[in-house]
């Protein structure tokens, strides 16, 4: 029974994670109390994303190193310098366009693998982006920030890259004992379930980065408005232009290129910004987690019917 409810959530998911974005801006108690659980939801997240991937099929994708270096380059390089020049040229208000800027220097949410893999996409090649870009990161968004946003990142490079190291070491290296200790026939009749506890894990995520979001919204709902479209855009923006312009290596490959583009990994900023930092760019960045677990719901159909074309002809 379980198992079963686990892989009918997976079949689900994307409709559960709207539904987990609305309870925690409903319920704001229980935003609260899933808060602090933030932690470890991601490192389940991650550990259940190694364990589904399929190892031979990622290193096959070092076979074109090249391509993964173009599609982390424009994901921590190109990506920001674009986003500061539409910015500037549409004179955003600031707080937002800080916002659209650190969006686009960040690497891609570490959940972005699972999304990949729930929109039946290429999870290998989202992982090895996610991967690089995460270990990058901290050499390329503080100066990025500083030059292009104005903004200090208050955390030094070596610590910073302590943290994202354990947050991906550790649920790697619990994957592969896992995986020595159930074996492949085990693992892979239990992959359904996996996938749905990964779509809970993701549920329980959205509804804690919620926390606060309620009363944020009645403060100051015109401004809120304003950035959550912005945000809608830069996600929604950044996956269709990724998606576009790596279309020559395949729908499934530049697809889920699109997706780690679209999905970037806002609550590392959450948890480094200093407390004296902009409030409105901390609430862009919690204002994220909206469209996030919003565009695989939105681009699910897109998705399937490219697929079923690709797979007509």
């Amino acid at each position: 029974m379980p198992a079963r409810f686990l892989a009918a959530s997976a079949r689900r998911g994307p409709v559960l994670l709207v539904l987990a974005i609305l309870a925690g801006l409903a319920v704001p108690p229980f935003a609260h109390a899933l808060r602090g659980a933030l932690l470890p939801t991601v490192f389940g997240m991650m550990t259940l994303v190694l364990l589904r991937v399929d190892i031979a099929a990622a290193l096959a994708h070092l076979r074109r190193p090249m391509l993964l270096v173009a599609l982390v380059g424009f994901q921590l390089l190109g990506s920001p310098l674009l986003a500061h020049g539409l910015v500037r040229g549409l004179a955003v208000e600031p707080g937002i366009a800080a916002g659209v800027v650190l969006f686009a220097a960040c690497s891609p949410a570490l959940s972005s693998p699972a999304f990949a893999r729930l929109g039946g996409l290429d999870p290998e090649l989202t992982l090895l982006v996610t991967l690089a870009a995460t270990l990058l990161v901290p050499l390329t968004a503080p100066p990025l920030a500083a030059r292009l946003a104005g903004i200090d990142l208050a955390i030094g490079i070596g610590a910073f890259m302590a943290r994202l190291g354990v947050m991906v070491g550790a649920p790697l290296a619990v994957s592969l004992a896992a995986r020595v200790a159930l074996g492949p026939a085990r693992l892979a009749a239990f992959g359904p379930a996996i996938d749905g506890a990964m779509v809970w894990l993701l549920a329980a995520f959205g509804i804690g980065v919620m926390d606060g979001m309620t009363a944020r919204l009645l403060a100051d709902p015109v401004w809120v408005a304003a950035a959550t479209l912005a945000a809608v855009l830069a996600n929604l923006g950044a996956n269709l232009l990724t998606t576009a312009l790596f279309a020559p290596i395949g729908l499934r490959f530049s697809a889920a290129a699109g997706i780690a583009a679209g999905n970037r990994n806002m609550a590392l900023y959450l948890a480094v910004l200093p407390a004296g930092a902009d409030r409105r760019l901390v609430l862009f960045c919690a204002l994220c987690q909206l469209p996030l677990y919003l565009s695989p719901f939105l681009l699910s159909p897109l998705h399937r019917r490219l697929a079923a074309r690709r797979g007509a002809a």
